[in-house]
């Protein structure tokens, strides 16, 4: 996937107004992602996302000096946070309030569902705690609330 589809498909999903906007959303949640999951899944993201996206990732994971061992630490595990550490990473990064959080956010995770391979969101699901995973489409296919539903009702 390129770079522009990915975000204009975030831009439709979410309802952005505009590219710029989409742009936010997607590096405000990549690079919220890179501090929330191991270092190393962080490069396997990187590795399959187009460069301007990857670029997001591997800057957060370089950004995080400090000791060998802190470094070790956030490479095996990641710093921990909860889903409203999540959103109000996403929130203050990508200039907007919690309920544009969670839908950029949500738009992005339906968009990285496609532009990664499986075997990479299964791993990237299993990585997160359960109150973030709920962002994630597999988490709402699960209940029932796939992409799309809402509009099918309308």
């Amino acid at each position: 996937m390129r770079y522009d589809q990915m975000t204009g498909q975030v831009q439709a999903r979410a309802h952005l107004p505009d590219r710029q906007s989409a742009e936010r959303a997607v590096r405000a949640t990549l690079e919220t992602l890179a501090e929330r999951v191991p270092g190393g899944m962080a490069e396997h993201l990187a590795a399959q996302l187009p460069s301007e996206a990857a670029e997001a990732l591997r800057r957060v994971d370089a950004a995080h000096d400090g000791s060998p061992e802190e470094r070790a630490h956030r490479r095996v595990h990641g710093e921990r946070f909860d889903l409203t550490g999540f959103l109000g990473r996403i929130s203050w990064r990508a200039g907007t309030d919690e309920d544009g959080a969670i839908r950029e956010s949500t738009a992005f995770f339906e968009v990285l569902d496609s532009a990664v391979s499986p075997e990479l969101m299964e791993k990237l699901y299993e990585a997160l705690p359960a109150d973030i995973r709920a962002l994630l489409p597999e988490e709402r296919a699960a209940r029932g609330e796939g992409p799309g539903l809402e509009d099918a009702e309308s």
